[in-house]
């Protein structure tokens, strides 16, 4: 590990030394951080990090290498990457490549040698900012500071529709793609569905045109509010069938219904957030990914909170009982993650099986 001097420069003016791995250059991006102790390669290949210079907290990353089939895309869409070590020797019966190769081959600028704990606490305290990864030190921060993430879902959503067949499929699925992780569709397809994956772009007249028993919103990046064609039509398409929406879709139909959302100071990224279901008292552990929130008083009109972040009560999840409609702030379907809430799914087959009974 005899990696090239770099700079991580934060647009308030601090400054980190670190080493380089993965590809050369210099980047420009906003700076999270993720508290997950394994999945890696899902956070790699996550759509959501669209935009962003993502900060491991977990010290060492790597030591199992890449396992192709273990992706949530078929390319990253993060900016840069941030590990205290990444593991130059992984073992694992599975593995295909280094982490540092796949880096180089996907262009994602990573760095390692840094105090993460130190740059992890600073985000924390001081909230979400931007930040450039580079080989010389940043005086002019202007270009920093006015940074901001764009048009993130039609970067990440399916250029063409796509089908999944299914044997003796028991229902057809609409997957509408804002930026999806592949295990949705993994989950969809287990239940015996046909999925019908779709763009970003698609219309309510032609997801209705495809005749499914229901529709999946799924997670994506970027602030929620920036999606004004897509909210409209979910507003079009809401109470025609059941819709069951996850994280970045959670946000959108509450948008549809006439909610508001708001950027969170440092959000919640990793596989490790307490949520708890209202009805029943239980506490699910679950993975998220996500900058924004659902005001949860914006929507008390239309439907009722079901699900709140123990660690800070922010809106986890809503019940639209009027709409046939649900959907949760966190990623039942997460993997590497826990598994505690994969039933939300048989909720939705339930939906759809049942016709327009109520969610």
């Amino acid at each position: 590990m005899n990696g090239e001097k770099v700079y991580l420069t934060l647009q308030n003016g601090k400054v980190f030394e670190g080493k380089r791995f993965g590809a050369r250059g210099d980047v420009l991006g906003e700076l999270v951080f993720t508290t997950g102790m394994t999945g890696y390669i899902e956070t790699l290949t996550d759509p959501s990090y669209y935009g962003q210079i993502v900060i491991q907290t977990f010290p060492l990353i790597g030591n199992y290498g890449m396992i192709l089939s273990d992706r949530e895309s078929k390319r990253p869409y993060l900016s840069g990457y941030i590990v205290r070590e990444y593991c130059e020797h992984p073992s694992n019966f599975r593995c295909e490549e280094k982490i540092d190769d796949y880096l180089k081959v996907q262009n994602v600028v990573g760095i390692y040698g840094i105090d993460t704990r130190e740059l992890t606490k600073t985000v924390r305290e001081a909230g979400v900012m931007n930040a450039v990864i580079s080989s010389k030190p940043v005086s002019d921060l202007s270009a920093v500071v006015a940074f901001s993430i764009r048009d993130a879902v039609k970067n990440c959503t399916c250029p063409e529709v796509k089908y999944y067949e299914t044997e003796n499929a028991k229902r057809t699925v609409v997957l509408w793609d804002f930026g999806a992780k592949e295990n949705i569709a993994r989950e969809l397809i287990k239940r015996g569905n046909r999925v019908i994956r779709v763009p970003a772009s698609y219309t309510a007249e032609q997801i209705l045109a495809l005749k499914p028993d229901g529709v999946m919103l799924t997670n994506g990046p970027g602030d929620p509010a920036e999606n004004t064609e897509i909210i409209a039509e979910i507003r079009k398409l809401a109470g025609k069938l059941p819709i069951f929406g996850i994280c970045l879709g959670h946000q959108l139909f509450a948008l549809a219904m006439g909610g508001k959302t708001k950027k969170m100071k440092y959000g919640h990224r990793g596989a490790n957030q307490p949520v708890k279901e209202l009805s029943t008292g239980t506490v699910y552990i679950s993975s998220q990914n996500h900058g924004y929130e659902v005001i949860a008083d914006s929507v008390k009109n239309v439907g009722r909170l079901s699900f709140v972040n123990a660690n800070d009560n922010t809106c986890e999840g809503v019940e639209y009982p009027d709409y046939n409609a649900f959907t949760v702030q966190f990623h039942p379907e997460a993997c590497a993650g826990p598994l505690d809430a994969r039933d939300l799914f048989d909720k939705f087959m339930a939906m759809m099986d049942g016709g327009k009974t109520n969610a």
